[in-house]
Formats: C-alpha cells, sequence, structure tokens
C-alpha cells in the first residue's frame, strides 16, 4: 500500500468531510480487431473510474505537484497489478498522467494546453476537437467521453474565475490560470452539445524585434511605431479575428516608460503589460437576476478617476468608444485601444458607429471632428489565407477635409502572388509620405532615418 495510501487509512485524527464523488470517464477507446487488447482497454477505463472515486481529493489537493504525481503513480502501479494488466512502463506513466490531468486539471485538453506549437483549441462538441497551428486547423487526437464529461470540464474552467453557465446562462466569457481566454455556449444555444473557444496565452509575449524576425513587418515599420508609442503618440491596432491584435498591442507597449501609470480595461484579462504601475480591470457579467452587470464604458468612465496617463482598451466594440475618444483629448495621450475592421478606413467608420450606440445627441459631423482629434495613428493587421499574420497598412490620421477624416497611409504590405503551396508572396512598401508627428519626435529626441521613407528603396 502506498503511502498516501496509508495516510488515508490510518490517520487517528477525525475525518475530513469528503468531497463528493467525481465520476469521470476516459474517452470510449476506438474500436480494433484484437479482442484482447479492447478488453486491456475496457479495463483500463473501468480502473480509471474506481480510482477517481477512491481518492480522497481533498487530501490530494494539499500535497505538492511532485507529491501527488508520485502517489497517484504509486496508487495506479498497486491497481494495475491487482487487475493483472499487461501495460508498458510508458503507457502506466501515461495512465497516471491521465487521472492527474482528470482530477486537478482539464483532463483531455491539458496536453493541448502544453503543446506550444498550438495557438487556439476549438471544440464542437465532445467528439470534435480542432486545434489551430501556424495559423492553419486541423483536428486534433484527443476527445471527451461524452457531453457531461465536457461539460464537467467546462464547469472546472468557469468556477475557476467565479462565472456560471448552464442553460438559462448559455454563454460565458472565461479565461484559465495562464490567462488564456475562453469563450463557452452551451444547449440551447448550442444545438449539436458545447461549443468551446480557447485562445491560449502566449508564455513568451513576443516583442517588434520578434515580429519583426517572422516577417509580420519590416524594421522601419517597427521603428515608426516604437517611436510613436514613446512620444505618446495616441494609436489604434486594428484588424480582423484572429489577426494579432492583442499580439501587437503587448508588443508596443514595451516601449512605454515604466514611469506612467497604465490602465488596462478588457472583458477578460489578457494583456501582458511588462511595466511596473500597471492597473487592471475586466468586466463582469449579470447574475442569475441580471443585475450586477459591469460594462466597459463604466470601467472607462472610473478609470478617469484613477489617475491615468495612458489607458489601454483591450477591445473597443460599444459605447465605451465615446468615452474612450474623450479621454484620449484629454490629457491622456498614448492610449491606446484594438478594433475590429478590414481597412485603416472602415476602423474610422465602425468608430462612428459605437459613438451612434451611445445615444447622444451629436451630429455626425461632431463624431467625426471627435475621431479626427482623438486618434492619430492606425495600425492595421491580417491574417492571410496562409495563415501568417501581416501588418498591412500603417495610416495616420491627419485632420477633417470638409465633413470627412482624412487618412494617409506611411507604409502598406503589396500581396504579389500566391504560390503552389498556398503561400501568400508580397513586399512591404513605403508610400512616400513622411507622418506629421516626425516635429514632435524630433523635438523629443527622437529621429529617423528619412531612407526609411522612401519608396523608391525596399525595406529590409
Amino acid at each position: 500500500m502506498s503511502r498516501f495510501g496509508q495516510v488515508l487509512r490510518e490517520s487517528s485524527a477525525p475525518p475530513a468531510p469528503r468531497a463528493a464523488p467525481v465520476r469521470i470517464e476516459l474517452p470510449e477507446p476506438a474500436r480494433t480487431n484484437n479482442l484482447a487488447g479492447q478488453k486491456m482497454l475496457d479495463a483500463k477505463v473501468r480502473l480509471h473510474r474506481e480510482l477517481i472515486e477512491s481518492i480522497d481529493l481533498a487530501a490530494m489537493e494539499q500535497l505538492s505537484p511532485e507529491q501527488r504525481q508520485s502517489e497517484i503513480l504509486q496508487i495506479v502501479t498497486e491497481h494495475v497489478n491487482k487487475e493483472r494488466l499487461a501495460i508498458t512502463a510508458q503507457e502506466l506513466t501515461q495512465f497516471a498522467s491521465e487521472i492527474m490531468d482528470e482530477m486537478v486539471g482539464l483532463g483531455p485538453l491539458e496536453p493541448l494546453l502544453h503543446d506550444p506549437t498550438i495557438s487556439d483549441i476549438l471544440i464542437n462538441g465532445h467528439e470534435c476537437i480542432f486545434v489551430e497551428r501556424r495559423g492553419l486547423l486541423e483536428p486534433a487526437t484527443v476527445r471527451f467521453a461524452d457531453e457531461n464529461h465536457l461539460l464537467r470540464i467546462v464547469n472546472r474552467i468557469v468556477s475557476g474565475v467565479g462565472r456560471r453557465v448552464d442553460e438559462s446562462q448559455p454563454l460565458c466569457d472565461a479565461r484559465l490560470a495562464d490567462g488564456s481566454r475562453v469563450n463557452i455556449a452551451v444547449r440551447p444555444i448550442a444545438v449539436d452539445g458545447p461549443l468551446v473557444s480557447i485562445r491560449k496565452f502566449s508564455k513568451r509575449p513576443l516583442g517588434l524585434d520578434k515580429l519583426v524576425d517572422v516577417g509580420a513587418l519590416r524594421q522601419p515599420m517597427a521603428d515608426l511605431l516604437s517611436a510613436a508609442v514613446a512620444s505618446r503618440v495616441t494609436m489604434i491596432v486594428s484588424g480582423g479575428t484572429g489577426s494579432g491584435k492583442t499580439t501587437m498591442l503587448n508588443a508596443l507597449s514595451a516601449f512605454i516608460s515604466d514611469r506612467e501609470r497604465l490602465i488596462t480595461i478588457e472583458d477578460a484579462a489578457e494583456l501582458q503589460l511588462q511595466q511596473r504601475h500597471v492597473a487592471r480591470m475586466e468586466t463582469r457579467p449579470p447574475n442569475i437576476e441580471g443585475k450586477g452587470e459591469i460594462r466597459q464604458r463604466e470601467l472607462v468612465k472610473n478609470a478617469l478617476r484613477m489617475r491615468p496617463e495612458r489607458i489601454i482598451l483591450g477591445e473597443c466594440r460599444g459605447e465605451e468608444a465615446f468615452d474612450m475618444l474623450q479621454a484620449m483629448n484629454t490629457g491622456h495621450e498614448g492610449s491606446m485601444a484594438t478594433i475590429h475592421a478590414n481597412s485603416p478606413r472602415e476602423a474610422i467608420s465602425r468608430l462612428e458607429q459605437m459613438i451612434g450606440m451611445a445615444a447622444l445627441p451629436m451630429s455626425q459631423q461632431s463624431i467625426r471632428t471627435q475621431i479626427a482629434a482623438a486618434i492619430r495613428l492606425i495600425v492595421q493587421l491580417q491574417r492571410l489565407s496562409d495563415g501568417s499574420r501581416r501588418v498591412t497598412s500603417i495610416a495616420e490620421v491627419t485632420g477633417m477635409e470638409g465633413e470627412v477624416v482624412q487618412l494617409q497611409e506611411i507604409y502598406k504590405f503589396v500581396r504579389t502572388a500566391t504560390d503552389g503551396d498556398g503561400k501568400v508572396e508580397g513586399h512591404f512598401v513605403a508610400t512616400g509620405i513622411r507622418p506629421r508627428f516626425l516635429q514632435e519626435l524630433q523635438a523629443k529626441g527622437i529621429e529617423l532615418p528619412v531612407a526609411n521613407f522612401d519608396p523608391s528603396k525596399p525595406l529590409a
């Protein structure tokens, strides 16, 4: 008998209240023509269920991860010998790991979460799981035993951040312990079973230099963006879903001075700012009675009372756009936000629409004037058909001409072809226009080479 088993059975102290037994099943084994092999797999499934029911989860959580792994391996070994299962040492270790994941982790999702090549995990019901690697989707080899198994893992995720998901509240945004963003939809919204989307949290945030290395942009473009952030040029990062907006926002934030007080506002906290003085706020959904909701607009208003020097809005998508523009226009230069749009011009139109959602008595002219006065730079990103992500445009907002917000493009990505493997070919070019805020950069001691804006020279 293992030391852990002895502790459970021989302790003279009054027993601690036992956690309710958790019935968790392994995914149904694939069918095989080998009857003996099928029986062995069935025995493993049965053994897995018995172990989960017999182990005291409360006592197990008091052990360190190393002790927990050692004790589980020893208990599994005893049960395997008792059942006379013919499995290898490698299978035994893997089996113990599966039990560990089901007890204190996220079950079948654990190996996917630990795989650094996976950026997204997409679950369409308990039998259909896809992952994204290098921008392309592919089916995963893991699956859940049934819908109840998947729902148990889902409830473990949402309970960790104080939220809930069920038939009365079938939609939920949450995050994992490492910051990975999770969106969940269950029945009756999800017709064929729970839908779960996990955007994994990068353990090592990508900096601008790394984005240059992978070809997302060129060094002159990175120099302009880093200089703009350092000199407090207000900007918007625009792009479609999965285009890398949050990654770009994290990379740009590295050039903010440590002397500044930053306040971040997000639906699900995922920004990875490296500064010392960062105050993070997160929205709250309504409770079961439909009360207690705190939206981004309330958080933006509250942030203005917290002496911020910059406000960073994780995603602007509603009436909070008006309050964000007000902040940018009233002494919070250098603030940043992301927005869903397919071009810089469309980003301006989206902002107009979102300000209109606030139902304020403002004319279209005054709304556009606010936008032109608040925003100085728009960084456009796109995920291309081959899965790669590119900065497709850097445009400066130069003011108003009549009733139109004026934009001038400084850099752009020109797509030229697609090769036989589906890889997108193209190059970055300067348009020849120099941004108007160059004089501000020079006044702050930041010099950018004139050659960086020469359209006749390729961007190195």
